[in-house]
């Protein structure tokens, strides 16, 4: 007895044809340019400013408040004569130093971090412990320890980048999906090849992101240190000169070193941070644009 079901009869069916393509629309001048990100963060500068010198025509008090165009003109005249430009060199010097510093021992403790059970309970009780305490209440110690001079700022410095960034890279090493891992191993990757290849990459989004945090944690401990330590020592970076201009009631360079301050800081996320995202992460794929 045959159990095999009927075969069912084989039914063409045609598709309906493709509607037709629209032709691309050409995107415009002004379009092109809105999609770039730091056109758009210029603007919303642009309108801060705006802003400013309203809220300072309107005070009618240039003690107080002076106007964006009078702080401007204060920050080129001090451009021009050499004094920002030293000041604003004192200050990154030492701060590259500290940065640098910190991010070298952070690494290394994430590494050990990373390797042994022991290393990870060192660097967990350690951030527990000295990470919730603010840098620059370390100072007083540092000018104990070091006295005056640039040995008291790069310690807190190493003190504000260490901890967020090693607990950045801990953090994306131990995220780091485990068929990464697995398929690292199965093409043979080991040692330094397999932290390069797999580990690094994975990891990188979060070890940016740590770093961008180390970096602005050092950046302003530094100009509050400056507002003390030059103060003491009679010289600094634009930390004492925001001091200084404050003593002699120049309110316009006040602004005008932190507006400094500020432009550094975007500059640095802008030209620096994006530049090494665009470059890796976002290439590889593994942030999304």
């Amino acid at each position: 007895m045959n159990t095999l079901p009927a075969s069912r009869p084989e039914v063409l069916f045609e598709l309906p044809p493709l509607p037709a393509q629209a032709a691309e629309v050409p995107v415009g001048l002004a379009q092109r340019l809105w999609q770039r990100d730091g056109l758009r963060q210029a603007l919303v500068l642009v309108a801060i400013a705006l802003l400013w010198e309203a809220a300072a025509r309107w005070a009618g008090n240039d003690l107080l408040l002076p106007g964006f165009l009078q702080a401007a003109a204060a920050w080129w005249d001090d451009l021009c004569n050499g004094e920002l430009l030293t000041r604003t060199g004192i200050s990154l010097g030492l701060l590259l130093q500290g940065y640098g510093l910190g991010i070298a021992l952070a690494l290394g403790l994430s590494a050990a971090a990373v390797a042994t059970r022991t290393g990870r309970d060192v660097l967990s009780a350690l951030t527990a412990l000295f990470n919730p305490l603010p840098a620059i209440a370390l100072l007083p110690l540092a000018l104990l320890w070091f006295g005056l001079g640039p040995g008291s700022l790069v310690f807190v410095l190493v003190h504000a980048v260490l901890w967020p960034v090693a607990l950045a890279t801990l953090s994306g090493f131990q995220g780091v999906p485990e068929t990464l891992r697995m398929a690292g191993r199965n093409y043979g990757l080991t040692g330094l090849r397999y932290v390069l290849h797999i580990l690094v990459p994975s990891a990188l989004p979060a070890i940016l992101s740590g770093l961008r945090i180390g970096w602005a944690f050092a950046w302003r401990t530094l100009i509050a240190a400056e507002l003390f330590f030059g103060a003491s020592s009679g010289r600094g970076g634009l930390g004492w000169y925001i001091f200084q201009s404050r003593n002699e009631l120049m309110t316009d360079k006040v602004f005008a070193g932190l507006a400094t301050v500020v432009l550094i800081g975007w500059l640095v996320e802008r030209f620096v941070f994006d530049t090494i995202e665009r470059l890796t992460v976002r290439r590889w794929g593994v942030q999304r644009q």
